[in-house]
């Protein structure tokens, strides 16, 4: 029951490829700018000082579409994109499938769960990171683009107002509380993602398995960028209310170019994966399916080893790499069992070693 293989070598990217990855990047950055334009009351709300954030921003924009649609053209992710799309949308399954969905997003998005049970301390560190990025993204942004502003009230200085795409929905007292949480909400959001950073490089730290396998590019520098972001953002509230405005400008204009370049490194580093991790909840669905469905039976020890829709799936992604695993009676290598592919793999070893033993005695003899 040997098998023989043949991989075709990999190649870049085609034309195809390029050109399809390309057009999805563009129509990003162009539903960010029709967003600018459109949510600012035709450029009326937004503030030219801004400019440089929104730039980045387009530009950012246009890296994520096209790296989300060079990812999704990869035949292996295109195969079960697809199939989570036919499965999530099966109208029998429907309803059931929709509270699922929400049950998903509370336990792996909301509570991300799915950390907490690899450890503790990585959660929290993950937790207060990503919710405070979130926090920070759900203000910098609407405010960057001119979907919400604020105005002193016509009648008194002493109130607040505040529209979001030009309708008002507050009005608040200036020297309350609430207006102070709404005014620095930002410096609660630096202040949760510099504990997450202290959790991560303290677990960092003690983790010999972390430490042995982390790179700078794509576990360091990521936190780096966050950190310079926080305080730099808190020295501006410092300057502002402690210091009189001391080094402000200083302080601004570093600030930006912190964020400016992290906007222009997010479609290229492990941020990215923020993009891809709700593609994923998929899996669970297509787990879910295949756990309910036919099982696959190895054809070497007659046992069920996985779901025959995920064996299916996995020859036609290695029919469409050119990957090519043919058993000499026929059958093909993903019907074999894992604890059988680790016998047939002894004895192969076994038959070639018992050939080269062979082979030397007869040469000595």
């Amino acid at each position: 029951m040997a098998a023989s293989s043949s991989v075709a070598k990999s190649s870049t990217p085609g034309s195809t490829d390029i050109a399809w990855s390309t057009f999805w990047g563009l129509a990003a950055a162009a539903l960010v700018l029709l967003g600018i334009y459109f949510g600012s009351r035709g450029l009326r709300d937004f503030d030219p000082a801004l400019v440089s954030y929104a730039g980045a921003t387009v530009f950012s924009a246009f890296g994520l579409g096209y790296r989300y649609a060079m990812w999704l053209r990869r035949p292996p992710t295109r195969m079960y994109w697809r199939r989570g799309w036919q499965l999530f949308l099966k109208p029998r399954d429907l309803p059931r499938n929709l509270a699922r969905f929400i049950g998903l997003i509370v336990s792996t998005f909301v509570a991300q769960r799915f950390i907490e049970r690899r450890s503790r301390l990585r959660w929290a560190a993950h937790f207060c990171i990503s919710w405070g990025c979130i926090l920070a993204a759900l203000v910098t942004f609407p405010l960057s683009f001119g979907w919400i502003r604020f105005e002193t009230a016509p009648n008194t200085q002493q109130l607040y107002q505040a529209f979001v795409f030009n309708i008002h929905i507050l009005t608040f007292h200036l020297g309350t509380w609430y207006a102070e949480l709404l005014f620095d909400i930002l410096d609660v959001a630096a202040v949760m993602v510099l504990a997450g950073i202290f959790f991560s490089l303290w677990r960092r730290a003690r983790d010999r398995g972390a430490l042995a396998v982390q790179q700078f590019s794509a576990d360091l520098l990521p936190l780096a960028l966050l950190f310079l972001i926080c305080i730099t953002g808190l020295a501006l509230t410092v300057s502002t209310h402690l210091l009189r405005g001391y080094h402000y400008d200083f302080l601004s204009e570093t600030h930006a170019v912190v964020v400016i370049f992290t906007l222009l490194y997010l479609p290229f580093g492990k941020f990215f994966h923020i993009f891809q991790r709700p593609a994923q909840l998929s899996i669970h669905y297509y787990r879910e399916t295949g756990a309910a469905g036919p099982q696959a039976l190895c054809v070497r020890c007659r046992q069920p080893f996985a779901s025959a829709m995920h064996v299916s799936d996995l020859k036609q992604v290695q029919q469409q790499l050119q990957i090519r695993y043919q058993m000499q009676d026929g059958a093909h290598y993903q019907d074999v069992c894992p604890a059988c592919r680790r016998k047939q793999l002894a004895l192969t070893q076994d038959a070639l070693w018992q050939a080269a033993r062979a082979h030397g005695d007869l040469s000595h003899g």
